[in-house]
Formats: C-alpha cells, structure tokens, sequence
C-alpha cells in the first residue's frame, strides 16, 4: 500500500476548501429548491444563501461563522496507513483556526473553557472502520453546525409506539421539525438513525447526514420509500428557510437502520443545517485520488 499517503498539506487544503464553501451535491438541491419555490420571501432566503456561498469562496472566508463540530470516518483494509492520521487532523485544525477558517468555538463540557484553537477531548469525533478488501483508504470529514443540534431528538419506541405502517415513527418525526421550527437553520437535511441502542442510533443518524450524497437512493427498499415519503411530509409543514414559511423546509432524509432487541427501537432524530461542510477523499495505491463532494457531475 505504498502508494497510499496523506499529507498533512493535504489535510489542511481540505479543510480550508470544506469550511469556505458546501459540498456540491447540497448546491445543486439548494439551487434546485430556489427554481421550485413559490413564496416570494422565502425564494429571497434561498438565493441570498446561494450568494453568500459564492461570496465566502471570492473572499475565501468561511460560508458559516459557526464552526461545527468535526466528526471524521476512516474506511480503511488491512496494511492501509492510519497511524498518525488523527494528529494530523487535530494540528490540520489548529493551523486552520488560526487561519480564520475556522472559528474558535470548541470549549470543556463542564468548565466551558476555550482553548482557542478548536482542540479538545475527543476533538475530531473519529470513527474508524476496518474493511476488509477494500481498495482504497476512505476519508471523510464533516464540520457540522451545533446551532442544529438544539432542535434533535433521541427516543426510545417500542414495537407499540412505532404503531401500524409506523406511523408513530412518521409522527415523531414531523413534530420534531415542528418543535425546532427555523433553530436548525433550514433548509435542513435530516438523519435518522434506526435500531441498536441509543448511542447506535445516534451514530447512524449523524453518519447517514453526513457521509451519503443528499441526492441519493438508499439500496434499502423499504427505507428508500420511507425516506421519500418523509421528505414530501416534511416540505408540507411551510416552515421554510430560516423559519420563515416556505415550500423548502427539508433537503433530504437519509435514514440508516441496525438490528435492536425486540423489547425496543430507538430513533434519533439529527438536524443538519443547509451549511454542508464537508470533504471525502478515496486513495488508491496506485496513487490515485478521488475527491468526493467537492468535484465530479454536479
């Protein structure tokens, strides 16, 4: 595997370039949305986001003042090198803060102290994953916004509470995006984590949020269909952009399921602002690299 290596250069042109602009599958739904919608006001919102998008990449200034919190997946085979990846990381986003790129926000959970230069415990979340066969070293990192995080939701239904053609799930869903209203900054994308136990299901549902395409097709009929059905319910309840009413409330949904014992099922409920920052790349030994979100036919 010789040919596989990350730079640190590399990380932290990615993640200039994830925080000074949106992954371009979020741009083209967002564009896609200006073109349908049919409020006045909220066609404003839109177009403004879209404008401050192209404004942050001519000034190369963040597309958000809020940070996010970094969460990074490693898919990677046997022999691939992963070691010394995380530091990399962590001094990528330092250099990055210090930059501007990135705005200082992250701080101690209980004595809230902010060391400046967005490290910290557990800073970035980082989920590895062994492959086995895999081709290629997979990376994918996401700053998402916290503001976000305020309107999600995490329960514990039972068999029961899913209720027939689990309507108690759809309903769970719907009042969740009624209650955050415009506090996720929408238009949003919502993941939704199904099954396991709690900290499983809210691991899938940021996953699901964060490392599919916004555009695609989840292989799983069944959630396939419930994810379609979600989303038109969804643009039915006129919050809109910003809150402000509007036929563009939600982007997509992607849900993501595992297995749960028969006494339960949780769900999560995981808000992501229309603010996409994000980067993937895929390295192959032969030296190869594919960029995901960031190029291909948008």
């Amino acid at each position: 595997m010789s040919g596989v290596k990350v730079s640190y250069e590399d990380i932290v042109e990615l993640i200039h370039k994830g925080c000074t602009g949106i992954s371009a599958d979020v741009q083209v739904l967002m564009r896609r949305a200006l073109e349908r919608e049919t409020v006045p006001s909220a066609r404003v919102m839109l177009q403004t986001m879209l404008d401050n998008v192209a404004m942050a990449g001519r000034l190369d200034k963040p597309v958000c003042q809020s940070p996010g919190f970094p969460t990074v997946w490693v898919r990677y085979d046997d022999g691939m090198p992963v070691a010394g990846l995380r530091e990399h990381i962590q001094k990528a986003l330092a250099e990055c803060t210090a930059k501007g790129y990135i705005r200082p926000s992250i701080v101690h959970s209980l004595t809230r102290n902010n060391p400046g230069d967005s490290s910290g415990e557990g800073v970035p979340n980082m989920e590895y994953r062994l492959v086995p066969g895999l081709p290629y070293l997979e990376i994918i990192a996401s700053f998402k916004g916290c503001g976000a995080e305020l309107g999600n939701a995490s329960v514990i239904m039972t068999t029961a509470t899913l209720g027939k053609d689990l309507s108690g799930l759809k309903k769970l869903v719907l009042e969740t995006v009624v209650k955050a209203g415009g506090i996720p900054c929408p238009p949003s994308a919502l993941g939704i984590g199904i099954g396991g136990q709690m900290d499983v299901a809210s691991k899938l549902s940021r996953e699901a949020v964060s490392t599919r395409d916004w555009r695609d097709t989840n292989p799983d009929p069944l959630l396939a269909a419930l994810e379609t059905e979600l989303l038109d319910s969804v643009n039915k309840l006129g919050v809109g952009p910003a809150g402000i009413g509007g036929d563009t409330t939600t982007l997509a949904v992607k849900i993501a399921h595992a297995a749960t014992h028969t006494a339960i099922c949780p769900v999560t409920v995981n808000f992501h602002c229309w603010v996409a920052r994000r980067f993937g790349v895929r390295i192959y030994p032969d030296g190869t690299v594919q960029h995901l979100f960031q190029e291909g036919d948008y």
